[in-house]
């Protein structure tokens, strides 16, 4: 969207609450992310792939807008609550790049190679690299269209999938070493708790387990635990079996998502019990 934003020479601030990873540093624009900003005082603001206005960070702020101050949301999400003037989702995208592929091509805006990389990373980490079920055949020729673009495949893999450290890889095999299966409903479960995560490892780098663990052939869905360090619990709900919507879960849990890939957040902590592991 900042590349967009440039050709066509408006002025615009990028902001983003969470601390970018390093290992997206390749894609153009990154460099002006800011988690702050001066005053709310602009003529458009534009979310992208956030789900709800909460995920923006900026909700206090975009729910006591002006009148004169629209908010336009992009998003592959199922909406939740509607907070914005004007919405452009599709909740069978595989990724919201995917959405402004044809926000581009509808307002017959030239895709450069900055974009074709935007759009093919945001394609690449969304499905998994064409492993989850919302990769379609339209997923793949825009995929196959951004190489012809320019966008560097090897370069996108390199520095989004190929760049786990060792600290990563030792977290990932303490969750895969508590997964326990309820045998009744076939589902996954397994806890992170804050010391089990070093400080060095970074969110990114946690990214894809639950998808990962969804691919046991002997279960129907995975939880992954994580405890936060503000103190909070996150969620993450993954399935591959083509009849299930885990979302429906996230939801009575306070969260959302898609069909196949969900979540949640709530207040507590980890705790282990000769019954297993509960929240407290």
């Amino acid at each position: 969207m900042a590349e967009i934003l440039s050709l066509l020479n408006k002025k615009y601030r990028l902001y983003c609450y969470d601390q970018v990873n390093h290992q997206y540093g390749f894609l153009p624009h990154l460099d002006e992310l800011k988690n702050s900003y001066e005053n709310f005082n602009f003529d458009l603001i534009i979310t992208l792939d956030c789900g709800s206005v909460e995920r923006t960070k900026l909700d206090k702020e975009i729910l006591s807008r002006r009148p004169d101050q629209p908010v336009l949301e992009i998003d592959h999400h199922p909406i939740t609550r509607a907070y914005a003037d004007l919405e452009i989702r599709d909740s069978t995208a595989a990724a919201t790049t995917e959405i402004l592929y044809y926000f581009l091509k509808a307002n017959k805006i030239k895709i450069n190679k900055n974009m074709a990389s935007c759009i093919l990373t945001g394609i690449l980490t969304d499905t998994g690299n064409f492993l989850y079920p919302s990769t379609s055949s339209e997923t793949v020729n825009i995929a196959s269209e951004m190489l012809v673009k320019g966008a560097k495949l090897p370069q996108i893999m390199e520095n989004t999938w190929r760049n786990k450290s060792i600290a990563s890889m030792k977290t990932w095999g303490k969750a895969m070493s508590r997964l326990k299966i309820n045998q009744q409903y076939k589902f996954g479960f397994t806890v992170l708790k804050k010391e089990d995560v070093p400080a060095e490892v970074t969110e990114e780098e946690l990214e894809g387990m639950s998808g990962f663990l969804s691919n046991l052939n002997e279960v129907n869905g995975i939880m992954l635990l994580r405890e936060l360090p503000d103190g909070r619990i996150k969620g993450s709900l993954r399935t591959s079996k083509p009849d299930i919507d885990i979302s429906k879960l996230a939801r009575v849990l306070g969260g959302g998502g898609h069909a196949k890939a969900a979540g949640f957040t709530v207040e507590g902590k980890i705790e282990e019990t000769e019954k297993g592991w509960k929240i407290v």
